[in-house]
């Protein structure tokens, strides 16, 4: 049902159909032209993300999927919200691909009593040789906190107190820090990646939405199949500890992200992404009905974003040098679930974000 109220967000203009297609293989011609990379960038990044990918699944055991998006958060530089029951791997996932990448990991357990400066450091009196008689002095230092690492793992982030989650907030969207009087840069590359128990709920505090639009993905760690657990019990229970060797370097990955940008999308890639975008705000005329009923409000432009970088990512994780709809549609769950608020309606007939935006997805493919 459209909405034809004075606030309806136009329909995103869409070209004639007998146009279309020639419109369409120009515009990508065009932007192959701008932003193709190059050939052996190509190649790097399809060998190391490869590479990347199996060594991770061999370590964590029967979640393929749950590896393959926190990859496409890495290679298109974002964070990510991982959301699971205990046990199921995700601190050990973090771990590895630190290990994998070869980058300074640091750990942070969220807990009721944790403060901002237990994260991002504070200022500390220290003796200070000043070659006089006395010998020192004191003076004011900077102790960096663990949130300057390369990446920051925030373990059951909902159990600290809003104003320890906030802490996070400049880091993950400026990559800075500012403590007194100076603001400081955080080592590149800089991730953060957060994770929350779905089960235990007492003494938590939710993600204000303002955090939660901040990470690029939003996972689901399922539990694991009949063969998997065996699978987990012969490599756990042993003798033999594995671990990830090194696949790239720091450096490496800020290559690997730059090659991600430079995919090109073509225009009605975009503006299909964009009608999914405009679909989740219950006010305009992209909506289905189910969004009318049960939706508050819909994803940020950030949703947009993360889209289109993830599935440039995907693109070259399946060997092509341009986006297709299936990798729009592919990414689009775990960039916009984090992003969507239910009115009391949606959340009183037990209505997921994952169904509103399956929904979206059917609802724009059909037209």
């Amino acid at each position: 049902m459209a909405n034809t109220g004075e606030n309806a967000v136009p329909r995103v203009p869409m070209k004639d159909a007998s146009t279309q297609n020639g419109h369409d293989t120009q515009s990508a011609i065009d932007d192959l032209q701008k932003e193709e990379p190059a050939e052996s960038d190509i190649t790097e990044f399809i060998d190391i993300a490869q590479q990347l990918e199996k060594e991770l699944t061999a370590i964590v055991i029967g979640q393929e999927l749950v590896v393959r998006e926190l990859l496409l958060a890495l290679l298109a530089g974002g964070h990510v919200l991982l959301e699971g029951v205990p046990g199921l791997g995700k601190t050990l996932l973090v771990r590895t691909l630190s290990d994998a990448l070869s980058l300074k990991f640091a750990r942070i357990q969220f807990t009721p009593d944790l403060m901002p400066a237990d994260i991002v450091g504070t200022t500390i009196v220290s003796e200070q040789s000043d070659g006089s008689a006395t010998g020192s002095k004191r003076v004011f230092s900077f102790q960096p906190g663990p949130i300057f690492a390369n990446i920051v793992l925030a373990d059951e982030i909902n159990r600290a107190t809003p104003k320890t989650q906030s802490a996070l907030l400049e880091g993950m969207q400026e990559r800075t820090v500012s403590v007194g009087d100076a603001t400081r840069p955080l080592p590149k590359p800089f991730f953060v990646l957060a994770t929350q128990n779905p089960l235990e709920m007492e003494g938590t505090y939710a993600l204000p939405e303002a955090q939660l639009d901040r990470f690029l993905l939003k996972i689901m760690v399922r539990f694991p199949n009949a063969s998997n657990l065996l699978q987990i019990i012969d490599s756990t229970v042993g003798i033999q500890t594995k671990r990830a060797t090194q696949m790239a370097s720091g450096e490496q990955l800020a290559r690997l992200i730059d090659t991600a940008k430079a995919v090109p999308v073509a225009t009605h890639l975009k503006e299909y992404a964009v009608r999914l975008l405009l679909a989740t705000h219950p006010e305009t005329v992209e909506a289905p009905e189910m969004v009318h009923s049960f939706v508050r409000y819909g994803a940020s432009p950030r949703g947009l974003q993360a889209m289109i970088m993830t599935s440039k990512v995907r693109a070259l994780l399946e060997g092509r040098f341009n986006v297709s709809l299936e990798d729009i549609q592919a990414v689009a769950l775990p960039a916009l679930r984090h992003r969507l608020i239910l009115n009391f309606d949606g959340l009183a007939e037990g209505i997921t974000a994952e169904e509103v935006i399956g929904e979206i997805i059917k609802e724009i493919e059909d037209e």
